[in-house]
């Protein structure tokens, strides 16, 4: 089984794919890691001419072993994931690695932005997981809050709608839902029941799958 979990930054979408993969036993890729560690690789050059290849040469050379969550979870390497990800070699460069994780034998729970749509449009299921601008902005500061990051709600605030815009315009398959992808918004939704309700959708298409 194949579950695909897409949505914009700080919707929740993370932390249901990993609810979800620990409910069906099925192993979890977040996407996102994949441009962070891609981004925070060429980081370096992001303000000079030679940004892309770097991005491009460090999409080609990524290792699992880079995709430290603790390492990657800075605003910074966000805004960086989200320039790395409108080129489009680098998106190509990562398909492969996100498509033989979803074809792994008995299945997985993959979360990004075009799982649904490029990665695995062939998935089981398909939930687009939103919540308003303000209420994921308040997450991510009680997150960077919770490891004892300090930050601006405002400037967070201010980036993750600067990296709305930059998904919806990117050209090479940034955030576009599916049109088969059930909506879930986790806006007035605490962790707890927002897994039980993408839990009800997961068991409700695959029950309708079996009964066809």
């Amino acid at each position: 089984m194949i579950i695909a979990v897409d949505g914009p930054a700080a919707s929740g979408k993370g932390t249901l794919a990993g609810g979800l993969a620990g409910h069906y036993r099925l192993p979890h890729l977040d996407t996102g890691l994949l441009y962070r560690a891609v981004g925070w690789a060429a980081a370096p050059f992001e303000d000079r001419p030679e940004f892309a290849d770097r991005a491009m040469a460090a999409a080609r050379a990524l290792d699992p072993g880079d995709l430290d969550p603790e390492h990657l979870v800075s605003a910074k390497a966000g805004s960086l994931a989200s320039k790395v990800a409108v080129i489009a070699e680098v998106r190509r460069a990562l398909y492969h690695f996100q498509r033989d994780f979803a074809l792994r034998p008995g299945g997985a729970v993959l979360d990004g932005r075009d799982i649904g749509t490029v990665i695995a449009p062939d998935a089981d299921v398909k939930l687009l997981i939103l919540a308003d601008t303000r209420a994921r902005a308040e997450r991510r500061y009680r997150q960077f809050a919770a490891r004892g990051r300090a930050v601006d709600f405002e400037t967070l605030y201010a980036q993750i709608e600067e990296r709305d815009a930059r998904d919806r315009n990117n050209p090479n398959g940034g955030f576009y839902p599916a049109a088969d992808a059930h909506l879930l918004d986790t806006t007035q939704l605490d962790i707890e029941a927002a897994l039980r309700a993408a839990v009800a959708i997961v068991d409700a298409a695959i029950a309708r799958k079996a009964g066809s």
